[in-house]
């Protein structure tokens, strides 16, 4: 039985298996705010998804990750696919993704209806890595 809810406290061991980049304070927002989701499969968590506000106004999807043992079922694009009927029942009317030029994730995006919007390149030592690829969708 494949299950979707918002992230709660009680995710923080898990959500941090799978996400190291955020930092704590930020996990706390995510569940104040709903900004957040869990992936459970047979009542274990399995994936999660995350977003944030882009311009204050627009659901920008930061990070989507399924544990490789459930990689490959669909459960990526169930997880997409709630986050954007929530989104759009939010009264939300774009949405925005993006991931590395060097990635896959990009083919899966293209697949969900995602079109590319363009790009950037970080080229500070400390923080350079292949350009960025921004992914778009109406809904």
């Amino acid at each position: 039985m494949i299950e979707i809810r918002y992230v709660r406290e009680e995710d923080k061991a898990f959500w941090y298996q799978l996400d190291r980049h955020l930092p704590e304070g930020e996990f706390l927002r995510k569940v104040r705010d709903r900004q957040g989701y869990v992936l459970l499969v047979d009542g274990l968590p399995a994936g999660l998804l995350r977003y944030n506000l882009f311009w204050d106004n627009t659901p920008f999807c930061t990070l989507l990750f399924i544990e490789k043992d459930h990689q490959k079922k669909g459960l990526g694009s169930r997880l997409m696919t709630h986050w954007e009927r929530d989104m759009k029942a939010q009264g939300y009317g774009m949405l925005l993704t993006s991931t590395q030029v060097d990635e896959e994730a990009q083919h899966f995006y293209r697949k969900l209806g995602y079109r590319d919007c363009g790009g950037f390149v970080i080229d500070l030592p400390a923080f350079a890595h292949p350009m960025e690829l921004f992914l778009l969708k109406g809904i």
